[in-house]
């Protein structure tokens, strides 16, 4: 099942591709959106394997939004749905795996469905999945497969991931009912990444702390969560 998300500030256009995808085998409508900034913040939350993305959007436009995901780990494939047939150039510079020019046809948005299949099969489908920063007035996409652990800090959340750490303002209680495939929680201010711990250590006061894979981080494992 191919999950996807629609991302265009027209709601016929919006309504139109959903009636299409409707009558595609194997596809999810997984959430909508109008602007470039809603979209980042459903991405991480609807963790669609493809966006059917519109360019010309007030504010965060499509191209850019796709430029900002290209900068990422992982990240959806994108297939653009526009009004404008000279952008085809600039839109494979940024990984598209199609373009679409509107009005599109059923035959051709399935075309590119097969065309996004086929993307994902080759490089990986990524899990879907982000967390969302938006501090300091910068929105930044970080793929969950880097997270390693996340610690509670007052009102915010603190992510130790592959190269540094991130601030998001997710509480761990919201990541840990979204993503209880992937995170464990050991404390209750501390959540780690299933496949990155490596061992369990006991020190001489009976306190256990987790030995991690990517950082010298030993989160202390409360006893309520220590089976």
């Amino acid at each position: 099942m191919l999950r996807i998300l629609i991302i265009d500030d027209e709601a016929p256009a919006r309504n139109r591709l959903r009636r299409m995808l409707a009558e595609i085998p194997a596809v999810h409508v997984a959430g909508e959106a109008a602007t470039g900034q809603e979209a980042l913040r459903l991405i991480p939350l609807k963790t669609p394997d493809a966006l059917l993305l519109d360019i010309s959007m007030p504010g965060l436009d499509g191209m850019a939004l796709a430029q900002m995901l290209q900068e990422q780990d992982s990240a959806p494939a994108i297939i653009f749905c526009t009004a404008w047939s000279d952008q085809a150039v600039e839109a494979f510079e940024c990984d598209a795996v199609d373009y679409l020019v509107k009005p599109v046809r059923l035959e051709r948005l399935a075309t590119a469905l097969d065309k996004a299949r086929r993307f994902i099969a080759k490089h990986g489908a990524s899990d879907g999945a982000f967390l969302r920063s938006t501090l300091g007035g910068k929105v930044r996409l970080l793929p969950l497969a880097d997270v390693i652990c996340l610690n509670a800090e007052d009102k915010y959340t603190t992510v130790i991931h592959n190269t540094g750490t991130l601030v998001i303002n997710q509480s761990l209680l919201e990541l840990e009912n979204n993503h209880a495939d992937i995170l464990v929680r050991v404390h209750r201010s501390t959540l780690v990444a299933k496949n990155r711990i490596r061992g369990l250590e006991k020190s001489r006061e009976g306190r256990h702390f987790l030995l991690l894979d990517g950082s010298d981080e030993c989160p202390q494992v409360s006893r309520r969560n220590l089976p």
